[in-house]
């Protein structure tokens, strides 16, 4: 007997879901057709951590289950300067682009889609986004994370390339978070 999964656990504390794509899937065998779900899902504490997973199941309710515990498992951490990303990023993923600028205070998170919804849940208050290539949701959402995932502080940048922030080119807002980091780091 299958466990009753109409009713989903709840998240951990200050974690919010949001499901990005629902797809419809057939399969068609000898004796006829087999319907299912796929649900791609989106998980942030809209602090800097976010994941997004895909979940497959014969039944709706499942396959955000399936997708929800595939995007908890797929967290990363997002570096901010104050409420925008650090630097610009570009990122392909598939035949998606995926293009990610620092926005000016009270911009907003100008984007749409999957890249939007996966911003939201990390926490980024002002960012330009733009979907190159493939409108696919779940190639853009997929590009939106390894994006996510390759930004660099500026602190961490000196250390890794063991140059001091003073020898580096940096935006004002920058520049002063930066400093803060590693004054937080040597404290």
């Amino acid at each position: 007997m299958r466990p009753n999964t109409s009713q989903r656990p709840a998240l951990a504390e200050g974690f919010e879901e949001r499901i990005i794509r629902t797809n419809k899937v057939q399969k068609t065998h000898k004796g006829g057709r087999t319907l299912s779900w796929s649900v791609l899902v989106a998980v942030g504490d809209r602090n800097g951590n976010v994941g997004a997973g895909l979940g497959k199941a014969l039944s709706i309710p499942d396959a955000i289950r399936k997708g929800t515990e595939a995007a908890k498992k797929n967290m990363l951490k997002v570096p901010m300067v104050g409420g925008t990303i650090p630097h610009d990023i570009l990122v392909d993923f598939g035949a998606s682009r995926v293009l990610l600028k620092p926005a000016a205070p009270g911009a907003g998170v100008v984007a749409g889609g999957a890249v939007r919804a996966i911003l939201e849940l990390a926490g980024v208050k002002d960012v330009l986004a733009k979907s190159l290539g493939s409108n696919n949701a779940v190639n853009n959402a997929w590009a939106t994370m390894k994006a996510l995932g390759e930004l660099r502080t500026a602190a961490q940048v000196s250390r890794t390339r063991g140059v001091g922030l003073d020898r580096m080119s940096l935006r004002p807002e920058v520049r002063e978070a930066a400093e803060s980091e590693v004054n937080d780091g040597e404290a």
